[in-house]
């Protein structure tokens, strides 16, 4: 497995865990990433903060740091 973090542009990749606790981990469910969500990634910016992609029909952009909680095969 790799984080959201790692995967590339143009990559679609399933969620699997979220590795995150507490109040953060909830915020990135509360987005819509959960267990199961599908994910596009679109873009990355050029120092790899932030990551936009896309999620249940939106755009969102995260943080590298809440990228790297995120779970993907």
């Amino acid at each position: 497995m790799k984080t959201l973090r790692e995967t590339g542009i143009g990559e679609t990749v399933r969620v699997v865990r979220l590795s995150g606790q507490g109040a953060v981990r909830r915020r990135i469910m509360d987005m819509g990433i959960t267990r199961g969500t599908s994910v596009y990634v679109r873009k990355v910016a050029p120092l790899g903060d932030p990551i936009e992609v896309t999620v249940r029909g939106y755009e969102l952009s995260l943080r590298k740091e809440d990228a790297e909680m995120i779970l993907v095969e």
